[in-house]
């Protein structure tokens, strides 16, 4: 299982070239893509007797983890997740499947994409989307500093119109970072102590 921990400003790098450092080829996305299943008892409920979102995200992380490591070639710690919804809840019993790709990379992070989907485990009613999120990880040398990760190369529409969203989502996580630094600056230059 790849390491987790916090990376701050790891993460979100434009893709850019290093001068001297060869090109590395890109992947597919289906190169990386996984999927983990795993089937909910009494053990993973929270107080309303439904699966716990924590157990959710720590499924999710851990798809996602698998997936970013995969993609790089190495290790890949989680630098956040954003947008994780929970659509249904999950119950004992049920089916959990959680399908995760790479849909973005950057110089060194990569946005993985993730959806949750869950099933009877006795029954032969098609899966139902119960959740979905978005992680970002940073690919991780020995020392625990970033490395350059392969460009993901999208194969399909649906693949095309993930990594433009995930474009879009990036652009957001970089204005709402700059805009809360800027207003700790003008705190701070104001006298404000935090």
């Amino acid at each position: 299982m790849p390491p987790r921990h916090r990376v701050g400003a790891m993460t979100d790098q434009a893709p850019a070239a290093d001068s001297g450092s060869p090109e590395i080829p890109g992947k597919p996305t289906s190169a990386s893509r996984t999927t983990l299943s795993h089937i909910m008892t009494h053990n993973d409920t929270n107080l309303l007797g439904t699966v716990h979102g924590g157990v959710i995200m720590k499924l999710v992380d851990d798809a996602a983890g698998a997936v970013a490591g995969r993609h790089s070639g190495g290790p890949a710690v989680t630098a956040s997740m954003d947008e994780m919804a929970f659509l249904e809840p999950v119950r004992v019993g049920d089916l959990v499947h959680v399908k995760a790709q790479v849909n973005w990379t950057g110089r060194t992070s990569m946005e993985v994409g993730v959806r949750v989907l869950a099933e009877r485990w006795n029954e032969s009613a098609p899966p139902t989307q119960v959740g979905s999120a978005y992680l970002v990880f940073a690919a991780v040398d020995a020392d625990g500093k970033p490395r350059r990760v392969p460009p993901v190369l999208p194969e399909t529409e649906r693949d095309k119109r993930r990594y433009q969203e995930a474009q879009i989502r990036r652009t957001h996580r970089l204005a709402r970072r700059r805009a809360i630094l800027d207003l700790r600056e003008k705190r701070a230059a104001e006298g404000f102590e935090d």
